[in-house]
Formats: C-alpha cells, sequence, structure tokens
C-alpha cells in the first residue's frame, strides 16, 4: 500500500528506541523498495533520481556534522504533521522533481527527513504529485530514491543497529519476506488505479495515519 512504511515505523517506535528503530525500519524498507524500483526497473526515471540522490547527499552529510540524535516524541510528531503538506494547493507551492533544481531540494528535503524521522514519503509526493508522471514512473523512482535514502539512515544508524540482540534481528527477519509480498501485492492494487485514483487514496492514506502518529506524539509530550 502507499507508504506502508510511514506504517511500520510506528509499531517499530513502540517496540524498540527511536535510533534503533529508524535503523530496523531502514532495513525493512531497503528490502521492500528494492523488490519494487526491480519490479518496476523499466519504468525508473534516471535523471531524476540521480538529482534528488545529490540532495539526499547533502542531507546526510549535514545530520552527520551536527552529530544528530532522534527523540522519540519529536519523530512522532514529525510524522504526524508531514502530510499537511500533501493538501498544499499547487499556487500556493510549485514544486516538479522534474526540475533538477527542484529535484534536488526535494532531496535535501526527504533525505533529510528520511535519516532523522525514519521516513519522508509524504515530502517526496509534493515533488512528484504535481508532475505528470505515470502513475508506474512515479512509483519506480520514488522506490530507487528510497533504495539510496535508506542505505544511507542503516549506515547513519550502525551503532543502534548493532546493539540488538540476536532474537531481536530474528524478528526483523522474519519481516523481510512479508515486506516482499506487501511489495507484490501493492503493484497489483497500483494496475488497477488511474493516476487520479492514485493520488486521492494516497492523501488520504497518509493524512489518517499521520493523525494517529500526531495524537502519540502529543500525549507523549504532555505526559
Amino acid at each position: 500500500p502507499p507508504h506502508g512504511g510511514l506504517i511500520l515505523l510506528g509499531f517499530l517506535l513502540a517496540w524498540l528506541p527511536a535510533a534503533t528503530a529508524i535503523a530496523v525500519h531502514g532495513v525493512i524498507q531497503l528490502s521492500a523498495n528494492a523488490s519494487r524500483a526491480w519490479l518496476s526497473r523499466r519504468f525508473i526515471d534516471w535523471r531524476i533520481v540521480g538529482s534528488i540522490a545529490v540532495g539526499v547527499a547533502i542531507a546526510a552529510s549535514l545530520l552527520a556534522l551536527v552529530r544528530y540524535s532522534p527523540s522519540e516524541t519529536v519523530v512522532l510528531i514529525v510524522l504526524g504533521l508531514m502530510p499537511v503538506m500533501v493538501w498544499i494547493p499547487k499556487r500556493w507551492f510549485h514544486f516538479d522533481v522534474s526540475r533538477p533544481w527542484h529535484a534536488v531540494a526535494c532531496g535535501i528535503v526527504s533525505g533529510g527527513l528520511t535519516i532523522a524521522v525514519g521516513v519522508s514519503g509524504p515530502t517526496i509526493d509534493i515533488g512528484f504529485i504535481r508532475t505528470q508522471l505515470d502513475r508506474r514512473t512515479v512509483v519506480a523512482t520514488k522506490a530507487t530514491i528510497q533504495v539510496i535514502a535508506h542505505t544511507l539512515k542503516i549506515l547513519f544508524y550502525w551503532q543502534a543497529a548493532l546493539a540488538m540482540s540476536g532474537g531481536q534481528w530474528g524478528w526483523v527477519l522474519l519481516g523481510i519476506p512479508f515486506a516482499f509480498l506487501g511489495t507484490r501485492s501493492g503493484n497489483l492494487i497500483l494496475t488497477r488505479l488511474t493516476d487520479s485514483g492514485f493520488r486521492y487514496w494516497t492523501r488520504w492514506i497518509v493524512t489518517v495515519v499521520g493523525a494517529y502518529y500526531l495524537i502519540r506524539g502529543l500525549i507523549g509530550l504532555l505526559s
């Protein structure tokens, strides 16, 4: 489903410390997005991938420079607020990843959020949802970008991942095949959707999930 990674991260944050949850999320999502990118490889727009990857690398370097460390409450609140961005009217905010500099800026924002709070789906959508790209190209290109971003995220939180026990890693490895199955089912759903239907359901799914995270984060802030 659209933004399954957003839902997955919520479960992980309830089980693990923020840095470890983000690292584990990166491992599972790397496998899911790699399979999605491979299955849709003929639709990948490599020019957009390259431009956004530059931005992701810039964001990763800046976060490493300031020695960033995540807080669960902050992560949940940011995740809850992100879906607001997909509702911004086009006349207010023009952002199109088919333009190289827009793509680099999208990479900085989405890459920074991927590392800082674990996911960035809605922010990437701001760049893609306003283009005229076919939905299959959108999904394939985003998956390829996410492979790059999640790889950097795993490297960023490598020490937190190493602190996990063997039993915890067993559950993570068990989840990888389910991520692949989710990707396969998502591709089947994608073939049945129109471009407008795909954009409509993406907006509503991330909004509902985001509202849940925002409530969790505010409760954590006030408790």
